[in-house]
């Protein structure tokens, strides 16, 4: 692939991406501002539980990534080393994969309680 050509396809990746994300504000607005007139309204139950999800996702996703990092980086050097251990440095990574899953389902079920 030229240069040209890669500069095309991420200008074109960025424009889509762009495009999705503006649908995507179109498409929740109306939620959005249901929502931010019950916080105006003086009902902040709904904002706190929003803020709660958001937090128990984001803290579990961001553990994640520090688990990854170590774990990951850990496993490429043993793999290095004795490469018939590369099935289970991949177990390992997959369990530290597996906050992301567990903060999502969180995430899930505070929204479900509100």
């Amino acid at each position: 692939m030229t240069g040209i050509g890669f500069k095309r396809n991420v200008g074109l990746s960025f424009v889509l991406t762009l495009v999705l994300l503006i649908g995507t504000a179109f498409i929740y607005s109306p939620t959005l501002y249901a929502a931010a007139e019950e916080v105006a309204s003086g009902n902040t139950s709904t904002a706190w539980v929003c803020f709660a999800a958001a937090l128990a996702f984001g803290l579990g996703a961001i553990a994640a990534g520090i688990a990854i990092s170590h774990v990951g980086a850990a496993a490429m050097g043993a793999i290095s080393e004795k490469p018939e251990i590369a099935s289970n440095a991949l177990i390992f990574i997959g369990l530290a994969e597996g906050l992301v899953v567990f903060g999502f389902i969180t995430a899930l079920m505070i929204l479900g309680n509100a």
